[in-house]
């Protein structure tokens, strides 16, 4: 019963703030409800983009990972910070001067409208298919387990995991469709406080667990930590690896391309930047943003390392990559914490993954409305008439991620890697008609219409031909991403646009820089070289 009362309190606290912060804002023009009044200080931004990639997905998914391979998954982490300080000094700057609400609306100022609507669609197809059915079933996984829901109504494992779907995505829509972005980003950054409580503890009470198997503490459960499993401390895998791991030659090309396509042009992402009250504003959320990145591992990684230590090496747990290792995290959970703060825990859980499904949706929201909905059929529409649009298409939508979520168990790869071999459909069409739109005055418009079509069926016969099974799919990644720029440089020479592109001034916010920005990104690259020589042979592996 403390658990729950604990759950239900934290929650009830998130949501009374996020709405005391936002009561008096005006949700009834477009900058209002989609981009918050371009108002976000850096701190909510770097909040609001850890907590909106920060969900059950990389709690349960990501140390699912760690728990079947090794360190070599804290590359979906760490590195993140080299794509987060591109985003801060090539392309923000850039789209902040264009006062771009969304991706896809640079597409139409940079290509042409066909360019922006092919990219809407898989925009939305991307967000209503994977992204939202996954947060909201990683998040069941987790719940259902800590309150143990299945067993007390005695309903089946599917039913246990649907009711905790539709019950989390109701209250995500809340949020989103009626709060907006701010209410959105408010609530991240109140979540990400109880997130590094509760996170932070679940690691902390695991090593001391793994002390006491050697009848210690703390430091017996450091030792413990760093030298049972030295295989496992490894960040640096094999060029042969498959998934989970990580081969270390990933780091510098599809890991390196990856990152930059989720980083800088996922509009559920950089939509917080988008939002920055200026220009140095957004560079100190996403900067900062990177610092919390490499902070994740302590929280996604470490603890899937010490339930393998805790619950698998006495042969506890099945180790198989998919269902049994997304399990590792709820049970290391259930393990480690102590009754009385479950609650707690599950609150800050059910924050992270209300941040990650309400901010999709919200972007989902948005490019719809922005992109779609207004150009064809609300050109003359009033502000009120687009907020009450986006409204309704973020509720039909979250409807259907709610159906559609607990068939995500059905997909036996893993949370994380059916999320990211799904993006890799996309991301880098995406990636590279924003890097050639931002960097090149001549990509021409038939660039990208050429790359899509071509990228998706390549990428698609990749996951049928076997002989495509024996490479990380990322090596696939990046060998497109190469491929895709050659054709974009072709493209330049032989059909060039017929006009320089430059970017417009809107001059809707101030564009100084943030003074010592470069040296917290030097800092930022600094703490994760240093990451990758501590998880290496040279020091843990």
């Amino acid at each position: 019963m403390f658990t729950v009362v604990s759950f239900v309190g934290f929650t009830v606290l998130v949501a009374i703030l996020s709405w005391w912060k936002t009561r008096g804002d005006d949700l009834s023009t477009k900058e209002g409800y989609f981009l918050a009044g371009r108002g976000l200080p850096g701190i909510v931004i770097a909040g609001s983009l850890m907590m909106t990639n920060l969900s059950a997905e990389q709690l349960v998914g990501t140390n699912g990972q760690a728990f079947a391979g090794n360190m070599s998954t804290m590359a979906w982490e760490a590195t993140s910070a080299f794509a987060l300080i591109i985003l801060a000094f090539v392309i923000l700057p850039r789209f902040l001067k264009g006062g771009v609400a969304t991706i896809p609306e640079f597409f139409e100022m940079r290509y042409d409208t066909a360019t922006m609507r092919l990219f809407s669609v898989l925009f939305l197809i991307a967000y209503v298919i994977t992204m939202l059915p996954t947060i909201l079933y990683s998040g069941a996984v987790a719940l259902a387990k800590i309150f143990n829901i299945q067993e007390i109504f005695g309903v089946s494992y599917f039913t246990a995991i649907a009711v905790v779907c539709a019950a989390t995505g109701i209250i995500g829509m809340c949020y989103a469709v009626f709060g907006g972005l701010k209410a959105v980003a408010y609530s991240d950054t109140i979540n990400g406080v109880g997130l590094i409580i509760g996170g932070f503890a679940v690691p902390i009470l695991g090593i001391i667990a793994l002390g006491k198997l050697d009848g210690g503490g703390f430091l017996a459960g450091i030792e413990h930590f760093a030298t049972a499993t030295p295989e496992k401390m490894n960040a640096w895998s094999a060029p042969s690896a498959l998934p989970p791991e990580v081969p270390w030659p990933l780091l510098f090309t599809g890991m390196f391309v990856n990152n930059l396509f989720y980083w800088a042009t996922n509009q559920s992402i950089i939509q917080r930047s988008l939002g920055g009250k200026n220009l140095a504003e957004g560079q100190k959320g996403a900067i900062w943003a990177g610092f919390f990145k490499c902070l994740d591992v302590f929280v996604i990684v470490i603890p899937g390392i010490i339930a393998f230590q805790l619950l698998a090496a006495n042969g506890q747990m099945d180790t198989s990559v998919g269902m049994a290792a997304d399990q590792a995290y709820p049970l290391l959970v259930m393990e480690v914490i102590p009754k009385p703060l479950l609650g707690f825990l599950a609150a800050v859980m059910f924050g992270a993954i209300l941040s990650s499904f309400n901010s999709v949706l919200n972007s989902a929201s948005t490019i719809f409305t922005l992109n779609i909905w207004q150009p064809i059929w609300g050109k003359d529409a009033d502000n009120n008439k687009v907020v009450k649009v986006g409204q309704i298409f973020g509720t039909v939508v979250g409807v259907i991620a709610i159906i559609i979520s607990p068939f995500v168990m059905y997909f036996g790869t893993g949370i994380m890697n059916f999320i990211n071999e799904c993006w890799g459909f996309f991301s880098m069409p995406l990636l590279t008609a924003v890097l050639f739109g931002l960097l090149s005055k001549k990509a021409p418009a038939i660039a990208p219409k050429i790359i899509v079509p071509l990228h998706m069926v390549l990428y698609g016969l990749t996951k049928v031909i076997p002989f495509f099974s024996q490479f990380h799919y990322l090596y696939v990644v990046f060998a497109l991403f190469v491929l895709e720029c050659i054709i974009y440089f072709i493209c330049i020479k032989v059909a060039p646009r017929e006009t320089d592109w430059e970017m417009p001034d809107a001059q809707v916010l101030d564009m100084t820089p943030w003074k010592t920005g470069k040296y917290w990104a030097i800092a930022g690259i600094a703490v994760v070289v240093l990451m990758y020589i501590i998880f290496s042979p040279l020091v843990l592996a």
